[in-house]
């Protein structure tokens, strides 16, 4: 059976994602980094996560003004839109985060058998966190 081991997402700074992401899973931890320039350019590079799954971090050293910005999210540009995480108990995500002084961007649509919100980092990345109510496929799946 497949299952995501990484992503790779480039960022301008590093620290706004770290700060974010550790705040949501203490867990957490960069497993490793380095500053191995990549495609002939110098760049910073973490991987976040614990022994089984990790999000790659690069940070790319050029001018502010090279660097460009992470997609509008309600634009129709193609990239990136979100990243979702499952997790056991949603109301010990937010409370984690709130005490780090993130605050939610929004909730999700009302469902009977699961509940998320979204947030955005310091980065202007978005992140999902889902919290199923139902272990049956056919409930958490359940389009309404």
């Amino acid at each position: 059976m497949p299952k995501l081991e990484h992503a790779n997402l480039v960022v301008t700074d590093i620290d706004p994602t770290v700060a974010f992401l550790t705040a949501a899973f203490p867990s957490w931890h960069i497993r490793g980094g380095g500053n191995q320039p990549y495609a002939g350019m110098a760049r910073q590079w973490v991987h976040l996560g614990d022994d089984d799954f990790y999000l790659a971090l690069t940070a790319y050293d050029v001018d502010d003004e090279k660097k460009g910005a992470q997609r509008d999210l309600k634009g129709l540009a193609p990239g990136l839109a979100h990243i979702g995480f499952e997790v056991s108990d949603l109301n010990a995500v937010i409370a984690r985060l709130k005490t780090h002084g993130f605050e939610p961007h929004h909730l999700g649509a009302d469902h009977p058998h699961r509940r998320n919100i979204y947030y955005i980092d310091g980065e202007g990345l978005e992140f999902e966190f889902t919290e199923y109510l139902s272990d049956a496929p056919e409930e958490r799946n359940l389009y309404v």
